[in-house]
C-alpha cells in the first residue's frame, strides 16, 4: 500500500505543479531556418497570444496572419484583418525592412536578426469561415511584392476549444 501511495502522490503532484512554458509553445522552421512561433497553438475565441518570428531572410517582405489553410501550392486566404497598427487585434501584420514608398509608415521593420513579436487577438471567425469547421493557421507568407512565391509560406495550424 505504501508504494501505491507513492505512485498516487507523485502523480497528484505533477498535475498539480504548473507546466514548462515552452510546452504550451508550439514552433515551425522554415527551408532557410526562420523559426515562427506561438505561445499557443490550443486557443479560445477572443484569447491573445504571442507570435514571434527569428531568422527571417530581412530581404524579403512578409506579412503575418491567421489565415484559412489553403490547397497546397496556394496562397493563404481568405486572412483575418488588414494592416494592424494597434498592436494586438485579429489583424494582420506586414513585415518588411524595406517597404514601397506608399508602405513606409504603414509595414514594421524587421528586429535585428529577422526577429519580430505580436500579439495576437484569436477570432474564430475569418469572413464567413469558422476555424473550428475549416483548418486554420498562424501563417507567414511573401508580402504582395512577391505575392506568387510560396517558398516563404509558413503554417502552425490553430485549434479553437
Amino acid at each position: 500500500m505504501g508504494m501505491r501511495k507513492t505512485l498516487i502522490l507523485s502523480l497528484l503532484l505533477a498535475l498539480a505543479l504548473p507546466q514548462n512554458s515552452y510546452a504550451a509553445s508550439k514552433s515551425i522552421t522554415g527551408s532557410v531556418g526562420q523559426t515562427l512561433t506561438a505561445s499557443a497553438t490550443s486557443v479560445s475565441n477572443n484569447s491573445v497570444i504571442t507570435v514571434t518570428g527569428k531568422r527571417f531572410d530581412e530581404s524579403v517582405g512578409i506579412y503575418l496572419a491567421i489565415c484559412v489553410i489553403p490547397k497546397k501550392g496556394f496562397a493563404p486566404t481568405p486572412c483575418g484583418g488588414g494592416v494592424n497598427k494597434a498592436g494586438v487585434g485579429e489583424g494582420s501584420f506586414w513585415i518588411s525592412a524595406n517597404p514601397p514608398p506608399y508602405g513606409v509608415g504603414l509595414a514594421d521593420p524587421f528586429k535585428p536578426g529577422g526577429r519580430f513579436s505580436y500579439k495576437i487577438r484569436m477570432s474564430k471567425k475569418i469572413g464567413k469561415f469558422n476555424c473550428k469547421k475549416v483548418k486554420c493557421a498562424v501563417t507567414v507568407r511573401a508580402d504582395h511584392l512577391r505575392s506568387e512565391d510560396r517558398s516563404y509560406d509558413l503554417y502552425l495550424p490553430i485549434t479553437f476549444k
